[in-house]
């Protein structure tokens, strides 16, 4: 007796799978065709992210007075001095995040230029600038420092060259409010310089700062990069 032939249990497997197969991509066919495109984009987004940690976003930082990096503590000024550097980059005074002299201001120039503030008001009282490289302005700059009332801060920054005409008896009279760079000074030196008539500034507070003009150093052709300098300032106790 023949017994029928049978088929194997793989090949009902193999029918099967393919089967299955044929149904799962046409099911997945019509869901693509069903749901827009931008549904399909957010629901991969939302799967994807599941695992991720979510991101924290830090708040902008605030600004502070004269753009200080941190605050100054309360009962005290805020003073940024920067120099010139190179022909484009002019020098800027600013006290308590007000422009005191800079190009916006118009009053920024070639030489010297100084900045008298009133130490208990804490308000600009005049603003010079005193050109080095031509003319004779070192006594007037002199008269204007001697001019300045007690109890004052003077705050100073060079644009482009400050020292080729600045004679001795200037030289002196910065010197003695401080300055320990101003006889120093050379060709296009970038300098930075805060002092004070009538009361004595805190050891320790930024005062003095100076950059030379070197050809294989100079940020600029011709000129040195300049520099600045920055603080707070205790106000007089009432």
């Amino acid at each position: 007796m023949v017994c029928p032939q049978t088929k194997p249990p793989g090949a009902f497997k193999a029918l099967f799978l393919v089967f299955a197969s044929l149904c799962a991509w046409y099911s997945g066919y019509l869901v693509a065709e069903l749901i827009p495109d931008e549904h399909l984009t957010s629901a991969v987004y939302r799967v994807r992210s599941i695992g991720e940690k979510p991101v924290l976003k830090a708040p902008p930082p605030r600004r502070q007075k004269c753009d200080h990096w941190t605050p100054c503590p309360p009962n005290t000024y805020a003073y940024r001095l920067l120099s010139g550097g190179g022909k484009d980059r002019h020098a800027k005074i600013c006290f308590e995040d007000e422009l005191l002299m800079g190009e916006k201001m118009g009053n920024i120039a070639r030489g010297i230029n100084i900045a008298i503030v009133s130490y208990e008001t804490g308000k600009v009282t005049a603003t010079r600038s005193f050109d080095m490289y031509e003319g004779d302005n070192s006594t007037p700059m002199i008269r204007f420092i001697e001019s300045a009332p007690t109890k004052s801060l003077l705050l100073m920054v060079t644009h482009d060259d400050g020292s080729t005409r600045l004679k001795a008896d200037a030289k002196k009279a910065i010197e003695a409010l401080g300055s320990r760079q101003i006889r120093n000074m050379k060709f296009r030196s970038s300098w930075v310089f805060l002092a004070a008539t009538g009361f004595e500034l805190p050891a320790g507070l930024p005062r003095e700062k100076i950059n030379h003009s070197d050809d294989s150093k100079n940020r600029y052709s011709g000129w040195p990069a300049e520099i600045q300098i920055e603080g707070c300032i205790p106000r007089e106790q009432s």
